[in-house]
């Protein structure tokens, strides 16, 4: 599929400045939407340093990146855009050079629509020595117009070209035979058999015993959390030192065998609420200290280089108990301990109202990244200076009832991505009120289309429970989906997902396609010679777009490409 490109009334405007510099002064502008308009608003500041904003001289000042062409047309309202056609790379279309100046804060937005279906639409700033800088991204559509929304902190000086780019890759295949002569007619079947981008869903110890819910679980998620399963109330849940893994381990045993990734979820909770029964607040610090390394050393090294993930110290900006037992730095303590006992998984912060809300001081994101950098610094201190801990941004995303604050929930993601550590949305959820299957998708849509989100767990009520709140699957109706439930499927199909697609190679062997990022089995059928031959292919931003296929004298058979 090729997809043309346009685009309406960009801009890009230095922002803020540092202290003693002196510029215009401009208020920020706040407004954005969600919603894909049939005409879209006029260009915010003027188009700032964008010059020809407006395209009221054509295409001057605009230049195409990359292959293709860009022309200027015109809406049935008299209203300009530009269109990018004949792209060959996700990165081909309309760009502009602009100066950065470094530490400067520059805003941007444009108004974007596609040809065909919907994609994620990103813009980069790239220097010509191969830096470059994400700016925002959007979900556009066909038939509408999508504004995107963002911006950057200049780390550096000098020109960049403002770029768009969507997320999927070309890749070209050469099918050839063992002698090296190109063959044409051959079929190539493509399956994806995982995304790159990780969606999952959080689980209980109900889905060890249901066939049915196993089933729906493992054909849509890749990556689960346990509700409460690897929680230290759950594992060691009588009595000090009486400890059952029982569940745990079937429960993780079960996603291992499906290809499911696990984050662990979690080592502590600093909430006092949610410690084991046994653990009474009067307990003494230096006990409490020997137990604290005597659940680390149990719960990480058991399931070392098995997790992808640890929740480490959950809830530590509303919560506090183990800092006020241990000292201020207890969580950065922490996280340095399970560093040293699984090298593996990244280990995050997690805690909820970051980007939900703006009135909870609590967890606001300047809070956030400023305990985030106290336990980096806290690990490289301790280790010379020079070593760093592989840390994550979890973002609970648990939204009340009724319309998001996404241009909040935007701004939360951009100051947190700027730290530059990878950013999930850890516990995705949004109460029970009216139109929740459409802010749900709002948000997941909102979630997936930032550049910095690197996967997103939904966090629904059980199925099994007796208050639904936010139930995907209905288990009184065999196992129907709810209308949240529809609304998962649905972006699945949409965003994180491709069907089999069935290609063939021209009289010089080749055949190209544009593959959404992921794992895919690859089937290669020459039919002159019921010939076949199978491989892998994983497709990245940064993976070759050029793969040689050999078939030898494997005899195909029958449901081969199945």
């Amino acid at each position: 599929m090729k997809i043309t490109f346009l685009l309406w009334h960009p801009f890009f405007l230095l922002f803020l400045a540092n202290a003693g510099d002196t510029i215009q002064a401009l208020t920020y502008d706040y407004s954005a939407t969600t919603e894909c308009l049939k005409e879209a608003w006029k260009a915010q500041y003027g188009g700032g340093i964008i010059q020809n904003p407006e395209f009221d001289n054509g295409i001057e000042r605009w230049t195409n990146f990359g292959h293709g062409n860009i022309k200027e047309r015109i809406t049935s309202n008299g209203n300009k855009y530009i269109v990018a056609i004949n792209r060959t790379q996700p990165s081909d279309g309309p760009s502009q050079r602009v100066q950065l100046i470094k530490g400067k804060l520059y805003a941007f937005s444009a108004w974007i629509q596609i040809s065909e279906g919907s994609e994620i639409i990103a813009v980069k700033f790239r220097s010509p020595t191969g830096k470059f800088l994400h700016g925002g991204t959007v979900i556009a559509e066909q038939g509408c117009w999508s504004m995107l929304k963002g911006g950057i902190v200049a780390t550096f000086s000098g020109p960049v070209d403002l770029t768009f780019e969507v997320r999927k890759q070309k890749v070209k295949f050469q099918v050839r035979n063992k002698d090296n002569t190109s063959l044409a007619g051959a079929t190539i079947t493509l399956k994806q058999i995982k995304s790159s981008f990780p969606i999952g869903c959080e689980i209980n110890e109900f889905i060890l015993n249901n066939t049915k819910y196993r089933n729906w679980f493992a054909s849509r998620f890749s990556v689960t959390a346990f509700g409460n399963e690897m929680k230290w109330y759950f594992t060691e849940k009588k009595a000090v030192g009486r400890e059952n893994y029982t569940i745990p381990d079937a429960m993780l045993q079960f996603c291992e065998q499906n290809n499911i990734d696990v984050r662990g979820h979690n080592i502590f909770w600093d909430d006092p609420k949610y410690q084991p029964t046994w653990l009474t607040t009067k307990i003494a610090s230096k006990k409490l200290k020997k137990l604290v390394e005597k659940r680390l050393k149990s719960v990480v090294s058991r399931y070392k280089g098995r997790l992808i993930h640890w929740d480490v110290m959950n809830e530590n900006l509303h919560f506090s108990y183990f800092e006020d037992k241990l000292g201020k730095n207890a969580s950065a303590e922490i996280f340095s301990r399970t560093y040293e006992l699984d090298q593996k998984p990244i280990l995050f912060m997690n805690d909820y109202n970051t980007i939900e809300v703006s009135e909870d001081e609590a967890s606001m994101p300047a809070k956030y990244a400023r305990k985030l950098k106290n336990i980096v610094s806290f690990y490289r201190e301790m280790n010379g200076g020079n070593k760093i801990i592989p840390v994550g941004i979890g973002l609970e995303s648990r939204f009340a009832p009724g319309q998001p604050n996404f241009a909040y929930m935007r701004a939360g993601m951009d100051y947190l991505a700027s730290m530059g550590f990878p950013v999930w949305l850890t516990e995705v959820f949004v109460d029970k009120g009216e139109n929740q299957a459409q802010y749900l998708e709002e948000v997941l849509r909102e979630g997936y289309s930032h550049p910095a989100v690197k996967g997103i767990v939904i966090w629904p009520t059980s199925p099994f429970s007796k208050k639904c709140k936010m139930c995907l699957i209905d288990v009184d109706k065999h196992y129907m989906n709810t209308p949240t439930g529809d609304v998962i499927d649905k972006l699945i199909a949409e965003l994180w997902s491709s069907k089999p697609l069935n290609i063939s190679s021209n009289e010089q062997g080749f055949s190209e396609v544009v593959l959404l990022l992921g794992d895919y089995e690859v089937i290669v059928k020459y039919p002159a010679t019921n010939s076949c031959t199978k491989l892998k292919l994983k497709v990245t931003e940064k993976s070759t777009n050029f793969v040689y296929v050999h078939v030898h004298g494997n005899v195909c058979v029958p449901n081969d490409n199945d």
